[in-house]
């Protein structure tokens, strides 16, 4: 049997997917969490095989709750399944170790596949998502542009992206500056929007 937690903040969609999951006779939905740190606490009570994660959910996303839960549960699998197939989230999620990154729009039978792959090691990508991401190319922000940008979303000025971070204003404007020549932006919204659109926040 094996044992999946799921992650998804739209309880209408993860009750779908649990009770999809709960007629496959070699699957058993040991948890549910509707955000990245219920995720993680579920997973340490739990303890699954596989952890199949949203990205987007409140409290932190799925890609970084997997790196948790894998950095607490080494056994445990990551599955990230979104609605947004960005090639930055692909990218991101390699590297924080997910063995698959799956699209919903996915039939149901190919969830439950991808879910008895990655519980034998394999990898599961979606190659439509693979082709895009390769063509992409890295994230050509660093960490720190990036959470510049990130605290930038809401529209917040630059004192007070300053307070939030413990940076200076001059430093703030600068990553600023940065982040928007590197997305080839012509302002800070645009670069954003960018950002988000590629998958690189």
């Amino acid at each position: 049997m094996i044992r999946v937690l799921l992650a998804e903040d739209q309880a209408m969609v993860r009750g779908a997917l649990a009770s999809l999951l709960g007629l496959e006779p070699d699957i058993e939905v040991v948890g549910e969490a509707a955000s990245g740190p219920e995720a993680l606490d579920v997973a340490l009570r739990t303890r699954p095989d596989v952890a199949l994660l949203d990205i987007e959910m409140p409290g932190g996303d799925g890609i970084t709750a997997g790196a948790r839960i894998r950095e607490a549960l080494p056994g445990c699998h990551i599955m990230i399944l979104t609605t947004f197939g960005r090639p930055g989230y692909l990218r991101r999620a390699m590297e924080a170790g997910a063995a698959a990154f799956l699209v919903k729009d996915s039939p149901a039978r190919e969830l439950a596949a991808a879910i008895r792959r990655v519980r034998a090691g394999e990898r599961v990508i979606d190659p439509g998502l693979a082709a895009a991401a390769l063509s992409a190319g890295p994230n050509p922000l660093s960490p720190r542009e990036r959470d510049v940008l990130a605290a930038a979303v809401d529209g917040s000025t630059v004192g007070d992206i300053a307070r939030r971070l413990h940076l200076s204003e001059g430093t703030v404007r600068n990553y600023l500056s940065s982040a928007i020549q590197k997305t080839r932006a012509r302002n800070r919204i645009e670069a954003v929007q960018r950002a988000q659109t590629q998958g690189w926040l």
